[in-house]
Parts: C-alpha cells; structure tokens; sequence
C-alpha cells in the first residue's frame, strides 16, 4: 500500500485523492502562513526602527506561524481543531465565529479548496513520486506568494528565496531540467526583470514593478530552467492584461490604481510547470 502511494505512476486515482485530502490540510496552514507572514514583516520592521532609535520595543511577545493560537480577530475566541478542520468546519459553523458571530471570510475554504485540488491534479498529472512531491511543495509556495501580494504588494524573501534555493536543489539529480539550465533560468529570470525595471524607470521616472517580482521569476527559472521563461513572461502577461482589463472594466478600478504582478507570475508559472514543455514546442521551437 505504501509503495502504492509513495511510488504510483501518473494518472493513479487513490494517491491523486490522498493528495487532495494532504492539500486542504496544507491549506488550512497557508491560511495562517498568508495572514502571518506580513504581520511578522512588519513586527520586525517596527522593533527595528524602535531599536535604532533608542526606544523601547513595542512588539515583545511571540508572534510566529506556530504561537499565538489562531484567534477570531474581534472577539479573541481561540479556534479549536474541530473548528479548524478545512472547508468542512467552515461550513458547520455557517461560516461565523461561534463566539460573535463575525462573519468569516470566504478565501479560507477557497484557499483551502485551491490547495486541495492543485495537489490532487498534481499528483494524479506527474504521479506520486519525488516529481510528483516535488511540485506540490513548488505550488504551495506560489499559493502562499500570490494571496500575500494581492493583499500586500510584498513578495516576502523568506518565500521567494526559499523558493529558489529548492529549485536550484530538486534540480541537482535534474528533476525538472539540468542544473546548468536551472542556474541559468534563475539568473536569466532575475536579470530580465530587472533590465525592464530600470529601462521603465529611465524612460518614465516611475517604478513598474517591486524586486520581489524579479527573484520570483528567477525561483521559477531555478525550477523549470531558462527555456521556459519566455513561457512564463507571455503567460504572465497574458493573464495579467485579461485581469486588469477585467478589473478596470467591470470593478471600475481605477488605471492609476497599482496592481501586484506576483499572482500573474505565480500563476504562469503553474500552467508553464503543466503544460509549458508542449507550449514551448509548439510556439517557440524550443525542446
């Protein structure tokens, strides 16, 4: 049963479901991974400030990903582990704190659910084997990446790096492609943005984009080498136009409203992951 699961080639249903039931419970934890993160950044940035200015601390307590226990923001109520099993206790409990009442946002279980399918897909795509694994800690990370910059404009280097540097590792026994091509990808991934960066900045006196775009894309070339980074550059701007479009036309959002380019990035980066070998033959010539 065990070589069953941790060996099962593509295409095998009971590993694909184990994976979906291991993804809604990595889920739940990015949940906590998503909201904390900046949290953290700022704590830190602010005990920093207070440090170089002689000033006492205000943040002293422990704040990670593991303490304080999840808590309902309004109230205080501490969630248990019944209320925290995914999707499933969002729905029991009518989607409220039991204490107040507060409503509870929706993007929990979506999250969840996004988690839950993306690892079963994965799995039952790419099998359940160290490619198979391998992708699901590589989409985890970008989940993560892209709700933390939709909400904040910040691409956390804990996450990005921690990103590339696995990259660089998986690909030491070329998992996805050949060291060589995966040093290659991660340098040409950062370089590219960053000519653009500068070339934007020159040319208009405005920033079009943070640095944690660039070391995102020099992740995804860590992992899926340089000849997929056209892939995900005209994917990425694909999606991003469609998006924006939408946003500007149906939500009335305003042109000079900035918006995070990671979750375009992110997501280019998953279908490129999936299905980018055959995009990059059949459109590029490349492979």
């Amino acid at each position: 049963m065990m070589d069953l699961l941790w060996s099962a080639p593509a295409g095998s249903v009971l590993p694909a479901v184990v994976a979906g039931v291991f993804g809604l419970l990595i889920g739940s934890f990015l949940n906590v991974v998503i909201h904390r993160i900046p949290k953290m950044m700022q704590r830190e940035s602010d005990n920093y400030v207070a440090s170089e200015s002689g000033q006492p601390l205000p943040h002293e307590d422990r704040y990670n990903l593991i303490v304080p226990r999840s808590a309902c923001p309004q109230c205080g109520h501490r969630i248990s582990a019944l209320q925290n099993i995914p999707v499933l206790s969002y729905v029991a409990i009518g989607g409220k704190c039991v204490a107040c009442k507060t409503p509870i946002s929706i993007r929990y279980p979506i999250i969840e659910l996004l988690s839950g399918l993306l690892s079963a897909f994965l799995v039952w795509h790419f099998g359940s084997g160290w490619l198979g694994l391998s992708t699901l800690l590589f989409s985890y990370l970008l989940i993560a990446l892209t709700f933390i910059d939709a909400d904040t404009q910040l691409l956390p280097d804990d996450l990005t790096l921690s990103l590339l540097w696995l990259g660089l590792l998986i690909n030491l026994n070329a998992t996805f492609v050949p060291l060589p091509e995966a040093v290659i990808g991660a340098a040409a991934g950062y370089l590219s943005l960053w000519s653009i960066y500068w070339l934007f900045k020159l040319l208009t006196g405005k920033e079009g984009m943070g640095y944690g775009d660039f070391k995102l894309l020099a992740a995804l070339g860590a992992w899926l080498g340089w000849k997929m980074l056209p892939v995900i550059i005209l994917l990425s701007s694909l999606v991003g136009a469609v998006v924006g479009i939408a946003l500007i036309v149906l939500a009335k959002r305003g042109r000079d409203i900035p918006i995070p380019f990671g979750p375009y990035l992110a997501a280019a980066g998953l279908i490129a992951l999936v299905y980018g070998k055959s995009l990059a033959e059949t459109y590029l010539g490349f492979y």
